[in-house]
């Protein structure tokens, strides 16, 4: 499984990109193998003046399935790729089959969900 972390409005850290990719890693288990990839996009909206604007934008691409889009905003970036990890898809299914991962704000792609026309893949 190929995992592309991509930052907008600052620069991304080892450290962050070593986090990003381990919590994906991690959400998607022994499904992992079934992933064709990811690209997770990170972004500071606001840049110094702070608030609820880094957003974590997932989106994890299955062969013969709609990509799943997964979003979420807080104030700390650390915490939303946290957060986004554990949102379960639209019905409560899960890549692993599971209810306690992937939460209610996923969008499908082909939406007219937020991110819906900014991805290239």
């Amino acid at each position: 499984m190929q995992i592309e972390i991509q930052a907008r409005g600052f620069s991304l850290t080892e450290a962050l990109r070593t986090q990003a990719e381990r919590r994906v890693r991690f959400a998607l288990g022994s499904t992992s193998g079934r992933v064709r990839n990811v690209v997770m996009r990170l972004a500071d909206e606001n840049g110094p003046r702070g608030g609820l604007d880094k957003r974590c934008t997932i989106r994890a691409n299955f062969p013969g399935a709609p990509p799943v889009i997964i979003e979420q905003q807080e104030a700390d970036l650390y915490v939303a790729i946290d957060r986004a990890r554990r949102s379960r898809r639209p019905g409560g299914v899960t890549p692993a089959g599971k209810d306690s991962d992937w939460r209610r704000d996923a969008i499908p792609a082909g939406s007219d969900g937020p991110d819906a026309n900014r991805w290239s893949r």
